[in-house]
């Protein structure tokens, strides 16, 4: 069955790198990598969540890359990076330092920005080497540390054993999802975004997650399913803010709470009334907003960057 592809059209059409390179993780898996706008500007480096790729990022790269150096990444078995036998929090930290070792000089500092299993990405590497040389400050968007599937409200169960029982199993799902049609689009919306997302913000994520190979899908929602980085968000010493939809059935604005109350420096928790999961499709001023003031206030744009060659 072939895959749905981006959207073509409109704000969440993805824009073409201005290059694209791999990077090497820890065990020698390759990570690919776009590379955005022009050489020498201040950095921003973007981590998608579950499901999605560097295609989820198209509003943010499109408005960043007039005048910052914008890096995407697609996470493993997403997107153009092959999918691997080893899915774990210390993976994706293994990738996530790659990245940055592969697109940024040394001592050079970047924003970046994470949404959901993204964000879970950036706690995951707080304590590494490449993430505390490189790290000015990061976004948190739609995320959580903890207790994912406890607290999603995508079933609308009272809380307890009943209701993660059934969350967990329709998470992990082997099903696949099929192409996208008019109720594959309901039930994407009612799962992931706010009542009133327009439908080009639906068809934009609709053809993102429906792409994702459903052992992919599979084998991630373990490692989101038992997931526990509570001590890693300690660890993220850097200038953090945070962005939450009130109607995140996901990762409800719980999570940003606690996030907030557990991070050394947190500089704010923005929440959206009646938006969703998807806050950067959602909401894409906003976020692209609070990274560009993330990048003013933290990261100079006098700093070397380290050239990347185009892969074959």
């Amino acid at each position: 069955m072939s895959r749905p592809t981006p959207v073509t059209t409109g704000r969440y059409a993805p824009p073409a790198p201005a290059r694209e390179l791999t990077a090497t993780s820890a065990d020698g898996a390759p990570i690919h990598v776009e590379v955005h706008g022009p050489e020498g500007a201040p950095a921003v480096v973007l981590a998608h969540g579950w499901t999605c790729s560097t295609a989820f990022w198209a509003a943010q790269i499109s408005e960043l890359a007039a005048d910052h150096r914008v890096i995407a990444y697609d996470q493993r078995g997403h997107g153009r990076t092959p999918a691997s036998l080893a899915c774990s929090t210390d993976v994706l930290a293994d990738d996530l330092e790659a990245v940055l070792t592969a697109t940024l000089a040394p001592g050079e500092r970047a924003v970046i920005a994470g949404h959901s299993m993204g964000g879970m990405t950036v706690m995951a590497a707080s304590a590494r080497p490449a993430f505390r040389e490189h790290a000015a400050a990061v976004l948190l968007c739609s995320t959580g540390s903890a207790r994912l599937v406890p607290e999603s409200t995508v079933l609308p169960l009272r809380p307890g054993r009943v209701r993660t029982w059934i969350t967990g199993h329709i998470l992990g799902s082997r099903a696949p999802l099929g192409p996208v049609t008019p109720a594959a689009r309901r039930i994407l919306k009612y799962a992931t975004m706010g009542p009133a997302s327009a439908p080009a913000m639906v068809e934009a994520c609709a053809r993102i997650v429906h792409a994702c190979p459903r052992t992919v899908r599979h084998a991630w929602s373990h490692v989101l399913a038992t997931l526990d980085l509570d001590a890693a968000v300690r660890e993220v010493d850097v200038p953090a803010e945070i962005v939450v939809g009130t109607a995140d059935r996901l990762t409800p604005p719980v999570h940003a709470r606690a996030l907030a109350a557990a991070l050394p420096d947190c500089r704010g928790v923005t929440e959206l009334p009646g938006v969703g999961h998807m806050t950067p499709v959602e909401a894409p001023d906003l976020v692209t907003t609070r990274i560009r003031d993330l990048v003013t206030a933290h990261v100079s744009a006098q700093q070397p960057s380290v050239p990347v060659e185009e892969s074959a």
